[in-house]
This record gives structure tokens, C-alpha cells and sequence, in this order.
């Protein structure tokens, strides 16, 4: 079956890592969908940087965080944060390509 990462997710977010990286987190509603997510690997590097046309260099780390139900993602910063280019000072809304990451998941959640 397949699935949209915000039907799945509590929590969908990006913020500043630093001024050189972002980071974004998804935290998931239950420990079941969590487990099914992590297991599949469906957020992989991989994945990430197909989804925000980045290098798969520039995806820095996957990490699952089990006490959260919760996998965290960082990458470096394709602005450095405060540059005159840099439209979005905070990182707070870089989050928005996840929001409709879909993936294959056996059976139903």
C-alpha cells in the first residue's frame, strides 16, 4: 500500500542545525508506524536527497531515535544562514517537500 508521510506523522518539521546545516524531524503517531517506517527505509539518504535535489554527499545523517518514535534528518544548508540569498533565516519551512513524500509500505498501518 502506499502512503503520504503527513498521514503517518505527528510532527513534520525543519529548523537550523547551525549555520551551515538544517535539520528536520518527523515524529511518528504510533510505535507500530514508526517501526514499520524505520524497518522499511524509506527515509534513507537516498531518498532524501532525490526528494530535495540535493547531492546524497549533502544528506549528512539518518537517525532513528526510538524513545521518540522519531527519525531525524540533516543536511547541509544549501545557504549558509543569514547569507543575502538565504530565504529562510530560521530553516522553519523546508519541511514542506515531506508533507507529500509518498512510499510502499506491505499491508495496511
Amino acid at each position: 500500500m502506499r502512503y503520504y508521510l503527513k498521514d503517518l506523522a505527528d510532527v513534520i518539521r525543519s529548523k537550523n542545525s547551525g549555520p551551515y546545516e538544517l535539520t528536520f524531524d518527523i515524529m511518528f503517531k504510533t510505535e507500530e508506524i514508526y517501526q514499520r517506517v524505520a524497518q522499511a527505509g524509506v527515509i534513507s539518504k537516498d531518498a532524501f536527497a532525490a526528494l530535495y535535489r540535493i547531492p546524497v554527499g549533502d544528506v549528512m545523517e539518518v537517525v532513528h531515535f526510538d524513545p521518540a518514535k522519531a527519525i531525524k534528518v540533516t543536511i547541509v544548508r544549501p545557504v549558509c544562514s543569514g547569507d543575502l540569498r538565504e530565504t529562510d533565516v530560521y530553516g522553519a519551512q523546508q519541511h514542506a517537500p515531506l508533507m507529500d513524500f509518498s512510499f510502499a509500505l506491505d499491508g495496511p498501518v
